[in-house]
């Protein structure tokens, strides 16, 4: 693979796949879970304190190893090839196609609002209790599509996702704006806050932390880029550079637009929005019905942005897993165009597989503890590579050693422990499918032997 991706396009493939449908939709669940909208600020500053101490650490993991697969080569490379498999084997199964899957059904839903025909209600064919509607269909067509888009080389990929991921930074900008202009000409509204709301008693740190999912959910998918590694120009600057601007500016636009949230809706409004669409019940408190149909092209540039970004990642670490035999052989080879064609194509089939299921939600909510349990592994291994590879060149150093990854360690396990002990019905399977992974690994170099 040739280093085509430039410090613009490596930010861009950050943000645009971390944002997708969840910043308009979560901020409800969590309300209700933390019980003011002081607590819930506090989430999201928390989550964005969490996604800024992870990559701060990746990013000196990411300028040492500057290759295909990303985070599936910093765990081989820290604890052994079984944990590099145990994450590319999450991922395949649940983590990237799952998230793929669940983005696109959101898109086609979305894309309902503006063509009624797109519906769940609209069943096309249907055999007992399995049935296929016309969303899923759509959805099915968009992954298909981005899938073959990104068989060309890098670069056109690349810019696919820099047109729209500028696209809805420059909306959501838009929808801050538009509800601070709001907000401004509302006699109603006190930019004071209630500090004294601002408490854990009640729900305490287990619970605090386990309503922290929505949100982590919401801020994921920023380790993507490191997946694509081995085609970023000066990698040993522009990735870290990249994971830090493409984190840092996520984190403050999930952060405004919450706080145009809590001003503008009342605490009632925001818990009791349908479907728990915060993000158009504002633009209809701004904008009156056409803020639906905004909101709608909003996510559906969104949410396209970010199924075109999780990809083209993706299938960069099933062709690193390829090459090192833990993985079906054919995704080792590249197209005429350097893109993983096969292994594009084998992630597209699970992904649809998965959409036609529609138990991807489901495995979603599993796959959250198992996630945050592969982001402290690796963070982790910012310690244990100092130890096992001292002499390893690192272009860059996390900043803040040892405090920084120290810090997010502790944070997320006290998250992870959380999960366990009050989300046991969602943490425990995801550890469950983790786990499935270690005969299948067996199993792969029973017949490689």
């Amino acid at each position: 693979m040739k280093n085509k991706l430039n410090l613009l396009d490596s930010t861009m493939l950050v943000m645009g796949s971390m944002i997708g449908s969840g910043i308009f939709i979560v901020s409800a669940g969590m309300l209700r879970d933390l019980g003011s909208i002081e607590n819930l600020l506090l989430a999201w500053i928390v989550t964005g304190v969490l996604t800024l101490l992870a990559a701060l650490s990746y990013a000196e993991l990411g300028a040492a190893m500057p290759k295909a697969g990303g985070q599936y080569i910093y765990l081989k490379e820290a604890y052994g090839k079984l944990f590099g498999f145990l994450y590319g084997w999450t991922l395949f199964t649940v983590i990237q196609t799952g998230t793929i899957a669940a983005v696109a059904v959101a898109f086609a839903k979305f894309t309902g609002v503006l063509f009624p025909i797109i519906s769940e209600k609209n069943i096309l064919l249907q055999l007992g209790g399995f049935k296929i509607t016309s969303v899923q269909v759509l959805g099915i067509v968009i992954i298909w599509l981005l899938t073959i888009s990104n068989f060309r080389e890098v670069k056109k990929g690349a810019f696919i996702q820099n047109v729209f991921t500028i696209s809805k930074i420059v909306a959501i900008l838009f929808v801050i704006i538009a509800g601070i202009f709001f907000i401004t000409n509302s006699e109603t509204v006190q930019w004071s806050w209630d500090w004294s709301q601002l408490s854990l008693k009640g729900i305490g740190i287990g619970l605090f932390s386990a309503a922290l999912v929505g949100s982590i959910f919401s801020s994921d998918a920023w380790n993507n880029i490191t997946f694509t590694a081995g085609e970023i120009d000066k990698p040993e600057k522009n990735l870290p550079r990249a994971l830090i601007l493409g984190t840092g500016g996520v984190t403050l636009l999930y952060l405004f637009c919450n706080v145009i949230y809590v001003k503008a809706l009342s605490a009632d409004q925001i818990q009791h929005a349908e479907f728990d669409r915060v993000g158009t019940l504002l633009m209809n408190t701004v904008f009156g019905e056409t803020g639906a149909w905004f909101m709608a092209i909003l996510i559906m540039i969104s949410t396209f942005g970010c199924i075109n970004g999780l990809t083209l990642s993706g299938s960069r670490v099933y062709y690193a897993m390829a090459k090192d035999g833990y993985f079906l052989k054919s995704a080792a080879t590249l197209n005429k165009n350097e893109s993983p064609q096969k292994a594009l194509i084998m992630q597209a089939v699970w992904t649809s597989i998965l959409t036609l299921s529609g138990s991807y939600g489901d495995l979603l909510d599993y796959v959250v503890f198992a996630v945050l349990l592969f982001y402290i592994l690796t963070v982790a291994g910012v310690f244990v590579l100092r130890f096992k590879q001292p002499n390893l060149a690192r272009p860059y150093k996390v900043l803040a050693y040892p405090i920084v990854p120290a810090l997010y360690i502790i944070m997320a396990s006290i998250v992870c422990v959380s999960l366990l002990i009050y989300k046991p019905d969602y943490s425990y399977p995801g550890l469950a499918i983790v786990l499935l992974g270690v005969p299948v690994y067996y199993f792969m170099q029973s017949k490689s032997a």
